[in-house]
């Protein structure tokens, strides 16, 4: 077990954020809310599974929704409803300890983004739960059935939802992972596309077979790469796709982006034209809250399940999805996914039929060795 620091965990956030593929939440509200628990003197415990026993009972709290920005037509629906002061996702966390009439022991995040993460991170110091170095994705993911636990057929249900004006759901059995999926959505798409949720509620002996270990131990290496970048003035991107065993695949600016909120979902697309080495070249990203596929010059370069990143290198910060400007200077790097997305099932999945193209994966490796680019 260790105690984090507040280096430690902004560390562990900024990691998560580049993993997080463009989604996975707002850094700087995760942040806030590091701040807002260490300044009540709330502990953020990290575990590994080899410490947790069998019996104890975790959960994964998080936020569903879009990370659109506000309209004063959307902000005109909700004027009139209440405005709770707790986060969502520790409002449906608390519902389903109710529900199973008993404590849990800790908490496991949903993904790794800047923060969803840190939603998962608050639950844990506010209740003085206990956060387990692991989850389900190694990344961000835009719905809720891309996750191993539904890769090991892990249940969903009982699952508790809750948003900002009170409204606290309590779905005891779903059919399946598409309709926890569509039902939640709805929920979020009435609920200024935001709810909180809390899912997964089982015993570590189960849980420990299917997940990710490690991957909040993997997020805080990225993010300590990051970090020493910037304090040594060296290139970021390059520092963490060599910290992530991947590659930088693209420098340039934007020249075209647009976005739309379609049934709760950021979908978008950004159009890049090379800088430096890549001046004479175009990329091309499509989004669903986060990356899911690239083109360079008209051809397929990377595809989910593999990461897509992307850096303002006007800030050195990484960048989310729908904030772009034309003339924007980014870096794009990919990284591998984790194992058990390059399976049968997690291909299924997750892979780039499930989006709608008709494309076979291929792991970024050999997509960049057919492309001769060196690590």
């Amino acid at each position: 077990m260790k105690t984090l620091s507040r280096q430690d965990l902004y560390d562990i956030l900024y990691g998560c954020t580049i993993l997080g593929t463009g989604g996975g939440g707002s850094l700087q509200k995760g942040l806030e809310l590091i701040e807002d628990a260490l300044s009540k003197g709330k502990r953020f415990r990290l575990v590994d599974f080899s410490e947790v026993p069998d019996d104890a009972w975790i959960a994964t709290p998080y936020m569903c929704g879009s990370v659109s920005p506000s309209t004063p037509e959307l902000e005109a629906q909700y004027a009139d409803l209440p405005r709770l002061s707790e986060p969502e996702p520790y409002l449906a966390y608390r519902a389903l300890e109710d529900y199973f009439g008993q404590e849990f022991y800790g908490v496991i995040s949903t993904e790794l983004g800047g923060g969803n993460t840190a939603e998962a991170f608050y639950v844990a110091a506010l209740l003085d739960r206990y956060i387990i170095d692991a989850d389900p994705a190694g990344r961000s993911v835009p719905e809720l059935q891309h996750s191993t636990y539904c890769i090991y057929n892990l249940p969903i249900y009982p699952l508790a939802c809750a948003n900002q004006f009170g409204d606290v759901a309590i779905l005891p059995k779903v059919v399946n992972d598409l309709r926890a999926e569509a039902m939640v959505r709805a929920m979020a798409v009435v609920s200024k596309n935001r709810i909180g949720v809390a899912d997964h509620p089982a015993q570590a002996k189960v849980l420990r077979h299917a997940v990710i270990r490690g991957a909040i131990s993997q997020a805080w290496k990225i993010g300590k790469a990051y970090r020493e970048a910037k304090e040594k003035g060296e290139p970021v991107s390059e520092y963490v796709a060599a910290a992530g065993g991947g590659f930088v695949l693209f420098k340039g600016r934007v020249i075209k982006h647009h976005y739309d909120t379609i049934e709760g979902f950021t979908v978008g697309d950004v159009y890049l034209q090379g800088e430096g080495q890549y001046k004479d070249s175009q990329y091309h990203i499509w989004f669903k809250n986060e990356h899911i596929i690239s083109w360079r010059d008209g051809k397929v370069d990377v595809t989910v399940p593999d990461l897509i990143c992307l850096f303002n290198d006007e800030t050195l910060e990484p960048n989310l999805n729908p904030y772009f400007y034309e003339g924007m200077r980014v870096s794009v790097i990919g990284l591998p996914a984790p194992e058990p997305w390059r399976t049968p099932r997690g291909l299924e999945l997750f892979g780039p039929k499930h989006f709608g193209f008709d494309i076979a994966y291929k792991p970024l490796e050999q997509r960049i060795s057919e492309l001769g680019i060196e690590p």
